[in-house]
């Protein structure tokens, strides 16, 4: 007996209630959901299991089959149907925009005229962009599906349409951890809370001034796949090296190690390295670059000693210091100090 490509292309981290979800959107609609599991490969039985899992492929089958047999993007969630095409349509909209924050904007903007059920918000303050959901109906056994689905659809399409993985600060989500909260951080990042008002989820707020890469052409290769906006294919953070850098600068000794920036930018250690090589930098790099930075500035600035300098930045001595910004600069801390001094003042 063979394993199914399906079953062992990628690890099963889906959980089964998002199955369930989609079967109660059948039975909604008075429609056997068999073709549809089948097209999936996932067995019946395996339904009633509350541990089952499923690949990503799996349910991108499951639900593309799904929404084109149902002909509700939506699955059942809402009081009335979102004919297949309508996630099409907000992407397209979305489009033209100038930049990532008019895009969420008008997606949150175009689905209040296709539902009245939820409303998505873009909102800014205290160095957050948070997108949040309000509920106007009790959504009831789909709630859950519903909630995290609109989440996902919409970073999903932020990370597409500026080909960035939009890395979230946190999520939360206003019902208690269900029995697969081990699914969530897979999909929302580390920080994942449970029993808040709204579902919701953070980024830095830069990304919304990053402009759209995408046009009319890439949406329809992208639009070919029923659920094609996830963030996993977007492993680069484009951001990723300038908030390392503000990081190294502000936040001292708890930016000192691999680890402690892993755990100011809700990530592991490993992916903050792998990200960073993505982009092309190290942190080892990153590092010299704003030790660099602080001891020209100090140079330039004051008349401190250079052994007060040396230790200031990190180094523990001052021929170690003498020899590495010989190497970033080209001179020796002394020799530039005098070069700047002898600079003819910018200042009028």
């Amino acid at each position: 007996m063979t394993t199914s490509p399906l079953r062992s292309s990628r690890r099963a981290a889906t959980p089964m209630a998002f199955v369930q979800a989609i079967v109660r959107g059948y039975e909604r609609y008075g429609v056997n959901p068999a073709e549809a599991l089948a097209q999936a490969q996932i067995a019946p039985r395996d339904l009633a299991d509350p541990q089952a899992r499923v690949t990503a492929l799996q349910f991108e089958l499951l639900s593309g089959f799904a929404m084109q047999q149902l002909d509700d993007e939506a699955l059942g969630w809402f009081s009335r149907r979102l004919p297949w095409g309508s996630y099409g349509m907000l992407c397209r909209a979305s489009l033209g925009a100038p930049d990532l924050g008019v895009a969420i904007r008008r997606w949150c903007r175009h689905l209040r005229l296709l539902v009245g059920d939820i409303t998505l918000d873009l909102a800014v303050a205290n160095g957050r962009a948070t997108v949040s959901i309000a509920e106007h109906r009790a959504l009831g056994d789909f709630r859950e599906f519903c909630l995290v689905s609109n989440l996902r659809f919409l970073h999903g399409y932020a990370s597409w349409a500026i080909d960035s993985r939009v890395s979230l600060m946190d999520a939360a989500f206003p019902f208690d951890a269900p029995p697969h909260r081990e699914a969530y951080p897979l999909m929302f990042g580390e920080q994942v809370r449970f029993g808040a008002a709204r579902a919701s989820y953070s980024f830095d707020p830069r990304y919304l001034a990053m402009p759209l890469r995408r046009d009319e052409a890439a949406l329809r290769t992208m639009l070919r796949r029923a659920l094609p906006l996830t963030v996993l294919q977007y492993r680069r953070d484009r951001l990723l090296g300038q908030r390392v850098r503000e990081l190294l600068r502000t936040r001292g000794t708890e930016a000192a190690t691999a680890e402690g920036l892993a755990t100011l930018l809700n990530l592991s250690s490993r992916t903050l390295h792998r990200q960073l090589q993505e982009e092309g930098l190290s942190l080892q790099a990153l590092k010299d670059e704003i030790r660099h930075e602080a001891a020209a500035e100090q140079l330039r600035r004051t008349d401190r000693p250079i052994k007060q300098i040396a230790l200031a930045v990190g180094f523990r001595n001052e021929k170690s210091f003498s020899r590495a910004f010989r190497a970033w600069s080209g001179l020796a801390p002394g020799a530039f100090r005098r070069q700047r001094a002898a600079a003819p003042s910018d200042a009028p």
